[in-house]
């Protein structure tokens, strides 16, 4: 059989596209990564203002305030301590609910870490960055070259910008004075809700927070500032048993 061939068009390929059979240069994807991670980590970054107005409120200093971004860096945590500070909580029983909302990105270093495949000395400061967003870019990815490049430009671009609005956003509010005659004080809880409502998308998840929200609010007439939210943390295991209990049982097995 005589073999056939694909005929070559005259003008060739459009200006700037590889030609056919050719993958496009690992600069462009490169790109692509870096486009998406700088989106992510500015427009996330950005909210920085708004904890750092909101931990002025509750009473730190512009110093502590800083210190929570430059050590702790993660957001929805640092606007669960200093919420439950602004309630009047303890500060250990606030510090508790922080630790606990945190700790899920342990399990996002558990995924990372193989990813990643970082050299031992690196992987400190890439511990110290894995958050949703940093996490979320890096696994959207495909290959190592990527994964990596993802991961490390929102880490860092997010970094930088939260610390620097959070020192802004305690400096502006200590300037103003009071924060709730601006209506700051509401300012974090509506990031903190803006950071979660993405994340809620399926039946179980809708349940879940609907009922974490009736437990918290119906606690916190009764029970010490801060500690609602670690009842309310209940929600989740609650409602995975009630599905659990409603799931249909395998059948025992039929006679013969």
């Amino acid at each position: 059989m005589a073999e056939q061939t694909t005929p070559i068009d005259p003008a060739g390929p459009p200006p700037g596209d590889p030609a056919p059979g050719i993958p496009a240069p690992p600069a462009a994807g490169d790109r692509q990564v870096i486009r998406d991670a700088l989106g992510v980590g500015i427009a996330v970054g950005l909210s920085g203002f708004a904890f750092g107005a909101t931990a002025a409120g509750a009473g730190l200093t512009v110093a502590q305030a800083c210190a929570l971004s430059l050590l702790v860096f993660t957001g929805a945590s640092q606007f669960a301590l200093v919420g439950a500070l602004a309630a009047g909580g303890n500060p250990f029983t606030a510090a508790a609910g922080a630790f606990f909302l945190g700790a899920r990105n342990a399990f996002y270093g558990l995924r990372l870490s193989q990813l990643l495949a970082l050299p031992r000395a690196a992987r400190p400061l890439a511990a110290h960055w894995v958050i949703d967003e940093s996490s979320a870019v890096a696994l959207a990815q495909r290959g190592r070259r990527h994964t990596r490049l993802g991961f490390f430009v929102t880490g860092a671009t997010l970094y930088v910008l939260w610390n620097v609005t959070t020192l802004l956003g305690a400096l502006g509010a200590e300037a103003i004075g009071d924060t709730g005659a601006w209506g700051l004080d509401a300012a974090g809880p509506a990031v903190f809700l803006a950071l979660l409502a993405p994340m809620v998308r399926t039946a179980r998840e809708r349940v879940t927070a609907a009922a974490a929200v009736l437990l918290g609010l119906g606690l916190l007439p009764v029970l010490p500032g801060g500690v609602p939210v670690l009842v309310a943390a209940l929600a989740a295991p609650a409602v995975l048993w009630a599905e659990d209990r409603r799931r249909p049982r395998p059948s025992e097995e039929s006679p013969r």
